[in-house]
């Protein structure tokens, strides 16, 4: 065999190695290459959606939008407010501009009712659709703000949730005298507390998490009661109006069913109490486990 016909063989092999690594690398390559298109261009529906919770934002949400950026939050995100959002506070064009802002954002916003804002189906621009296997209100043009409906019971990453809103309004005659915004459905009426403990019945008074917007009476901050909080206050001093029959009610139902968390506002405070969270401030994911 000649020096040349040996070089000439070593070479085609060399070349049919070459080429056979080199159409491997491609391959892989390839793959590569299109499973980040697909990371890119997969919708939304396609998506498994992450689920927050926060407190009280009376009308200020210029934190959470902060949040909204940062964690690079889509629609089919859900932050759930646990009352007193704000969106129904003035009823004139002030909340449009507010809903307006807050359509723009990449999220969508589940709320719970608040005791400073008017509910959604006293007004006549709320309509209701499905959403995480239950009825919530919303309007056309925002369809990234829903509505919770009392004794409702959703889903969220596989766990159930029942939710109940309103509050009693400590400073009810302070707003009512100063012509303050104040609704007297404020606080949950005898038919949805009653249908409230029908639905909890059903399931054998057994749920993963409750969303309300008080708290049990056993579970109230103490610290944070306007009587104590303002004493160093300058301003003019009022004697609170308390009611509280709400929270003496869901000391009834904290007594006597069995669950994983129970998360709620109303009292402009991050706390934890065994296993009940009162949130303000704080946005955090909400729990796939029910056990922490």
């Amino acid at each position: 065999m000649s020096d040349y016909f040996q070089t000439f063989l070593i070479a085609s092999l060399i070349g049919l190695c070459c080429g056979f690594l080199a159409s491997i690398i491609y391959r892989i390559l390839k793959r590569i290459i299109q499973k980040k298109k697909d990371k890119v261009n997969k919708p939304h529906d396609a998506i498994k959606p992450k689920y927050y919770i926060t407190g009280d934002k009376h009308r200020d949400f210029r934190n959470l939008v902060r949040f909204c950026k940062k964690n690079r939050t889509t629609a089919n995100d859900t932050i759930i407010i646990l009352g007193d959002a704000g969106f129904n506070y003035y009823g004139d064009k002030r909340d449009e501009k507010l809903k307006k802002k807050l359509s723009k954002v990449n999220i969508t916003l589940f709320c719970i009712h608040g005791n400073k804002e008017n509910r959604p189906q006293n007004t006549r621009t709320y309509d209701t659709k499905e959403f995480c296997g239950s009825v919530v209100y919303f309007e056309e043009r925002y369809p990234n703000i829903l509505f919770a409906k009392d004794c409702e019971v959703y889903q969220f990453n596989g766990k159930s949730a029942i939710v109940v809103g309103g509050a009693h309004s400590v400073d009810k005659f302070y707003r009512i005298e100063n012509r303050y915004p104040w609704w007297d459905d404020e606080e949950p009426s005898y038919e949805v507390k009653k249908l409230f403990e029908k639905i909890l019945k059903r399931r054998k008074n057994k749920i993963d998490y409750i969303f309300s917007h008080t708290v049990p009476l056993k579970y109230e901050p103490a610290e944070m009661f306007i009587s104590n909080h303002n004493k160093k206050s300058k301003k003019r001093k009022y004697v609170p109006n308390i009611d509280k029959s709400t929270e003496q009610w869901l000391d009834t139902i904290e007594g006597k069913i069995t669950y994983s968390k129970w998360f709620c506002g109303h009292y402009h405070t991050d706390k934890l109490i065994d296993r009940l969270e009162l949130m303000y401030k704080n946005i955090r994911e909400l729990p796939e486990n029910q056990e922490e």
